[in-house]
């Protein structure tokens, strides 16, 4: 069953009520999801987007109910992940030699994903447009990153309506289709849960991107992402809203995440909170347990934090493995501005803190000095250090203390770009033609990314 979006555009996907996990078993499931693919019906007729494999036989019969199949005269394929993909193939056999318009990252992923197969691809770039009669043309929007090399946004003018992608998307089942429809507690909270686990990464190109399509003086009517409800009023709020997270979000709130073996540690979680509260008492204080919480659960509330706390005891000469996977998977996500604090028991060696801080400080969170080490189990002393480290993280100036020493001879600053590649003027890109010892400032304007060929004006500067 096709749903009309507007006028001669209908909604043609698959609302997935049963999924439970994403990415692996990286992203929770909690209220459904969809895969949204669209079907635009003009002069020419446009297919944008599938769904992903296991549903490819309900997607292909509910579509050709719908349409004779030979009647499409193109498909876009915005983004190559296999669950918007994931039909392709099924369908292309179908109907052999329909036209494909997609970015030259996308070829390298649909080709590396279902081999080589002689498809009809024709490559696009940001302001390629491609008429579909009636008046009416394709706009198309290259969205690198957002969230991988391969995607891109397609704008349909007439309608005014941006097809975002993965970008503007939640993982959120709403049979009425659009996002004035849902539960807006529900569809918020699952926005924001999806920009701090699967967007934050790229925040510095969410900024630039939502600055380039502004530039391109698009009126936007209604934003159809490939996840979750479609915005058609006012939809710019979830525009406003992704520029608003990019910018190192924070609200009053500070977290703490722990696990524990014989509850010492968590009673020094417990008393953290406590502290807080009396030193702050606006300031929301939520706790988790890792090994009882969904790890993305918890850093869509670390995401929302101005700082965490962050606990284990010390085993084998480590932490708590399930502790070292949350902090692996935190760092990976890039996010700034954010303190963190450090706390654990240890019955004889006692590495489990120095781990910790050195694993926040390498996930670029900025680690106080006061902390909470309690041999066996917590007492009076240790539960005394608490409100020295409370007060470092709600400080008011933001700053956490930290040893005064200098390097004698400071470095150059390195620089980041979004993919992970890292820029250190110490070494240069000598393979790319730039020598070691190059400062930034000093990188030809036109030198691109080696790993992923993103532009210089992409990289972000790294303490």
């Amino acid at each position: 069953m096709r749903k009309q979006v507007k006028n001669n555009v209908s909604w043609i996907g698959y609302m997935d009520w049963d999924l439970q996990k994403f990415h692996g078993d990286d992203f929770t499931i909690h209220s459904g999801s969809s895969q949204n693919a669209y079907l635009i019906e003009e002069e020419k007729t446009v297919l944008m987007d599938t769904v992903w494999a296991p549903h490819q036989d309900d997607f292909l019969k509910n579509l050709e109910s719908e349409i004779d199949l030979k009647k499409i005269d193109y498909i876009v394929v915005n983004h190559g992940e296999n669950d918007h993909s994931g039909s392709l193939p099924a369908l292309l056999e179908k109907i052999p030699g329909t036209p494909i318009y997609c970015t030259a990252n996308a070829v390298k992923s649909l080709e590396g994903q279902y081999g080589k197969r002689g498809w009809d691809f024709h490559v696009v770039h940001t302001g390629d447009t491609l008429d579909i009669g009636n008046g009416k043309q394709l706009i198309f929007v290259e969205m690198r990153f957002l969230h991988w090399p391969d995607s891109m946004a397609t704008y349909l003018t007439g309608d005014n309506i941006l097809f975002s992608m993965d970008a503007f998307g939640q993982h959120y089942a709403v049979e009425e289709m659009f996002a004035d429809k849902a539960d807006q507690e529900t569809l918020w909270n699952e926005a924001q849960r999806y920009f701090a686990n699967i967007v934050a990464p790229f925040s510095p190109l969410v900024t630039k991107k939502v600055k380039e399509i502004a530039a391109l003086n698009l009126p936007i009517e209604m934003i159809a992402p490939s996840h979750g409800a479609i915005w058609r009023k006012d939809p710019m709020k979830i525009v406003e809203a992704y520029a608003k997270w990019a910018d190192a979000y924070q609200e009053d709130q500070i977290t703490v995440v722990y696990a524990t073996e014989w509850h010492g540690t968590e009673k020094i979680a417990h008393a953290i909170a406590d502290e807080i509260h009396k030193q702050a008492p606006d300031t929301v204080v939520k706790v988790f347990n890792v090994d009882h919480t969904e790890k993305d659960d918890i850093i869509g509330e670390v995401f929302k934090s101005k700082a965490i706390a962050v606990g284990s005891p010390t085993i084998l000469n480590g932490i708590l493995a399930s502790v070292e996977g949350f902090l692996y998977y935190l760092k990976s996500l890039k996010y700034k501005g954010k303190k963190a604090a450090v706390f654990g028991c240890y019955g004889w060696s006692g590495e489990g803190n120095k781990i910790l801080r050195e694993k926040l400080t390498d996930a670029g969170f900025e680690v106080v000095q006061p902390e909470v080490r309690s041999s066996w189990n917590p007492d009076a002393d240790d539960f005394a250090n608490i409100p020295a480290l409370v007060q470092e993280l709600i400080g008011a100036d933001g700053a956490a203390s930290k040893e005064a020493a200098e390097e004698e001879t400071p470095s150059l600053p390195k620089w980041q770009c979004p993919c992970g590649y890292i820029y250190d003027p110490a070494k240069g890109d000598p393979e790319h033609g730039v020598k070691p010892g190059t400062a930034w400032e000093d990188v030809p304007a036109d030198w691109t990314c080696p790993v992923c060929g993103l532009p210089k004006e992409a990289f972000e500067k790294i303490d």
